[in-house]
């Protein structure tokens, strides 16, 4: 006996995503519904590799009454409106937006960092995602901390473009082709030229200098590793179009050595150490897209501040940051809460 599961935002990059993972999972489903706005119903995704075809959905005129999980990447507008009456319902909503992952009262979860949180969910019925830079960065450290206890997160990102949704990806793919023909570079959904160039800019400005990416990778990151952890972030979008890759350093509160750190991911869940000391012997946005995996190389001791270590890490931010890590939360509430069978 399986669930019945929503997916809305099912023609987004993010929610055709979901529905793949869903299908190469083998999620227990008895039924599918798909999801969106107005001006895609009708449209048919295919479900995975199953052969088989689903054709979308209104969500405005869809009554979520008897269905048990509804996977949202849809927006925080309309997650506003939606993800209520859903949970309301019965439908408990795992949702990709920024709208709840500060919500005392709504669990924020990397299944293999917090699972015991989901255990909160019953409040409102609804269960956050986090932002996806922050979703690669926890997986990697949560074993550092369980291991030393992290004081202290300094971390540069470099994100590429999918992380903007379809219009970032057509932008740099029309850049790039308008510098090779010689026409006009138009820039419409990022601040300057992405093409060739990296933007220092993620999401608007706050009062403080830093920008909303950065804020919510902080506010994140404490809610779900460590409230006492501090964490500094800077983060920049670079010309890729799949694939999330971090610069981490982090002090420790006691010693920990680069071999030993190495030794604790090579077995950590999630994450997959590629370091070897070679040309190549690391991981690149190249080899992480399409792959579940969080990827860490370059691990090594850094000699400015007591007990510190400095990382590369990297992750296909479709995936892990954003609809392999719903599925996962949505593996984790069967497993603890909706049972089947």
């Amino acid at each position: 006996m399986g669930y019945k599961v929503v997916v809305a935002g099912a023609t987004g990059n993010v929610g055709r995503e979901m529905v793949n993972i869903l299908a190469d999972r083998q999620f227990p489903m008895d039924d599918i519904a798909l999801l969106a706005s107005s001006r895609s119903v009708g449209e048919e995704i295919e479900l995975g590799d199953t052969g088989r075809r689903a054709r979308v959905q209104n969500i405005e005129h869809f009554d979520p009454t008897g269905w048990d999980i509804a996977l949202f990447a849809i927006g925080s507008d309309a997650t506003k409106i939606h993800a209520p009456r859903f949970a309301a319902a019965g439908c408990t909503v795992i949702d990709n937006s920024s709208l709840y992952r500060m919500d005392p009262d709504v669990p924020l979860i990397v299944p293999e960092v917090n699972a015991e949180a989901i255990d909160g969910y019953k409040a409102k019925n609804i269960i956050a995602n986090p932002n996806c830079s922050t979703a690669q960065l926890v997986v990697a450290l949560k074993p550092l901390h369980d291991a030393a206890t992290i004081r202290r997160i300094v971390v540069a990102t470099y994100q590429s473009v999918s992380g903007a949704g379809k219009a970032g990806m057509d932008e740099l793919f029309e850049q790039t082709r308008a510098i090779f023909v010689g026409d006009e570079k138009r820039v419409e959904k990022f601040t300057k030229q992405i093409a060739f160039n990296v933007i220092p800019h993620i999401d608007s400005f706050l009062d403080d200098g830093s920008t909303k990416e950065e804020w919510k990778m902080v506010v994140e990151t404490k809610k779900i590793l460590d409230p006492k952890v501090k964490v500094h972030a800077t983060c920049v979008r670079v010309p890729v179009f799949v694939g999330h890759s971090e610069a981490i350093n982090i002090e420790l509160e006691r010693e920990l050595s680069a071999e030993d750190a190495q030794n604790i991911l090579r077995e950590a869940p999630g994450v997959m150490l590629i370091d070897a000391r070679e040309n190549g012997g690391y991981a690149t946005p190249a080899e992480a897209a399409g792959d579940d995996a969080t990827f860490v190389s370059r691990v090594r001791e850094d000699p400015t501040v007591e007990n510190g270590l400095a990382l590369w890490c990297v992750s296909d931010n479709l995936r892990k940051g954003a609809a392999l890590n719903a599925v996962q939360i949505a593996e984790l509430l069967g497993r603890r809460h909706l049972k089947k069978g």
